[in-house]
């Protein structure tokens, strides 16, 4: 261990360690078992902390101020039920690769394990949904432990990792500032390097006659965007993201066939099935992307991910390519030669043509993809754009296109409520200069929505798009496609005015309901800098197609022009 000769408490140590990783934002939320480290944050004039109103809102702001600018988000709760409050958000993080450090107080360590006032052993608790966690016993281990932490949360696939904090470590007395040296293996954090042939994966695309790049999350994480889009034009090669890859690959770009999985689009999923090569770039092979065995029947598969534990998982693949994103592309690409695609890419234009995403917009409801549409016109797809989960969700990952990384925030892994307005006002925080617009429905939006608070508290500007259908709406689509209309507890009898409820916490709002209103809805919506919201009254019925019903493939696509048919 390095050694100074001034003794300083753990809780001025924890302070200075932030500062020298860098860290400039915390979200949190005091305690009595983690007061002392408050006491010494008090002093610190170069970290700014956030006070959120839930717990689960410190996280889920972490996440998001995260995810937006590519650094290590960080949140803080006292012990017992402070710390259990961010087991939904860890989760969700471990699930979507989010790199977090939660730091938690804990009674002192001589009340460990007697049922002390605010005690729950969240290191134990936290063990399956963090790459790291460690209960810290003395002051002395406080560097060791946070620098593992950081390297681990940062490293290799990102993710969260949390610090057990006992009261009196954060009281007691250290003269140790920096490890001398970690328990933990280099390869646990260091970027490893590319393990398999480039000129193999190469050589299988050049042959093929109809390849298909699969895009996902990883490509995020690593920063690969450019060269994703370098490798697509020089193979001249469509792509389709997932869910979580959004961004990485423009979504106006030519080759670009959009999102793929259950609710992506109808020509993405065609394209999987006609396609004679898939080359899967950082994606999980996920349930809602992939079905065993009927995923690209006809197709070779190749996979490239940092993490060797996805690699036929799920999905048999033929080629593998372990390593970091962007140092295996780079590889790959001096291999790669053009090749003359112009049947395949005619005929994924002639998908898209036959197969477009559409909704009825006849009448003079509002119809959410309209809404979306005309929102992204206006912001000429140039927001930061975070959801919660359901309807909503999926319509802004179909009719917002994102053309950069970073830019698209939700809940993918996990599917958690509640994530969309917290999230948003993390990635505000981390990017104050960009318009931030958090979509949300009627059920989704009140799981956070007293951080309301933490907008107004702050003068923050969030944009903040509500559709209302007094209906849980995914929900709602299940029982009626496959459960025989039952709607069993997914409708809501009451509902609170959330017009005046934003008002309460000086945030501007109007709510609309004719689609005569649009267009005086998104100036109103987007007419400053300041934060707004917008309620947008949507019929129930309304439905996110296409659709792959669960547990079903590609070919089992159902579209809008189908739904007439399902319903007989």
């Amino acid at each position: 261990m390095t050694s100074t000769t001034e003794a300083i408490t753990g809780g001025r140590l924890m302070v200075e360690l932030l500062e020298e990783a860098g860290v400039e934002i915390v979200f949190g939320y005091p305690g009595g078992a983690i007061l002392p480290f408050y006491d010494e944050l008090y002093h610190s004039k170069k970290i700014k902390h956030i006070l959120v109103r839930h717990e689960q809102g410190a996280i889920h702001m972490a996440e998001g101020y995260a995810r937006s600018t590519g650094k290590l988000g960080v949140c803080i709760a006292t012990s017992g039920p402070g710390a259990t409050n961010l087991i939904t958000g860890l989760t969700d993080a471990k699930m979507d690769s989010v790199p977090i450090l939660a730091i938690t107080g804990q009674v002192a360590t001589d009340a460990i394990g007697t049922d002390a006032f605010q005690e729950a052993d969240i290191f134990g608790i936290t063990i399956p949904i963090t790459k790291y966690n460690a209960l810290i016993k003395k002051a002395d281990d406080l560097a060791r432990h946070f620098e593992e932490a950081i390297k681990i949360a940062m490293g290799g696939r990102p993710g969260p990792v949390l610090l057990d904090f006992p009261k009196d470590v954060q009281l007691g007395k250290t003269t140790v500032r920096k490890a001398s040296s970690l328990k933990i293996a280099p390869h646990h954090y260091e970027r490893p390097k590319v393990k398999g042939d480039p000129q193999e994966f190469a050589d299988a695309l050049n042959q093929a006659k109809r390849p298909l790049l699969y895009v996902g999350g990883g490509a995020i994480n690593s920063f690969a965007s450019a060269e994703i889009k370098a490798l697509a034009e020089k193979a001249n090669a469509p792509v389709t993201t997932t869910l979580m890859g959004l961004g990485a690959f423009p979504g106006t770009h030519p080759l670009s066939v959009g999102m793929l999985g259950m609710h992506g689009t109808a020509y993405a999923n065609k394209a999987v099935l006609e396609c004679d090569y898939i080359l899967n770039l950082g994606a999980r092979f996920d349930d809602r992307v992939a079905k065993y065995q009927d995923f690209a029947p006809n197709a070779v598969r190749a996979h490239v991910d940092i993490d060797a534990a996805e690699f036929n998982k799920r999905i048999n693949v033929d080629h593998i390519l372990h390593g970091d994103l962007k140092d295996a592309i780079r590889e790959i690409l001096p291999f790669v030669k053009g090749g003359d695609r112009a049947e395949w890419i005619q005929n994924i234009q002639t998908l898209k043509k036959n197969h477009p995403l559409d909704f009825d917009n006849s009448g003079d409801t509002i119809k959410p993809q309209d809404f979306l549409n005309k929102v992204y016109t206006k912001t000429k797809g140039e927001a930061i754009v975070s959801t919660d989960v359901g309807q909503h969700q999926m319509w802004a990952a179909q009719y917002y296109l994102f053309d950069k990384p970073n830019t698209w925030l939700t809940s993918g892994g996990l599917g958690t409520m509640g994530y969309g307005l917290p999230a948003a006002i993390g990635a505000k925080f981390g990017n104050p200069d960009k318009t931030v617009i958090c979509v949300t429905g009627d059920g989704s939006f009140q799981m956070c929505i007293q951080e309301l608070a933490t907008i107004a508290q702050s003068k923050l500007g969030v944009k903040i798009l509500l559709f209302n259908n007094n209906f849980l709406g995914m929900v709602r689509q299940w029982q009626e496609l496959f459960y025989e209309e039952r709607f069993s507890e997914s409708q809501w009898t009451y509902n609170p005015n959330f017009v005046k409820l934003a008002e309460a916490y000086d945030i501007p709002a109007m709510r609309i309901e004719k689609k005569s209103d649009i267009d005086k809805g998104v100036e109103f919506f987007l007419k400053d800098s300041g934060s707004a919201l917008i309620e947008v009254m949507i019929p129930a019925e309304e439905k996110v197609f296409p659709m792959i019903p669960a547990g079903k493939s590609q070919q089992d696509l159902i579209e809008f022009k189908d739904l007439g048919k399902l319903k007989k």
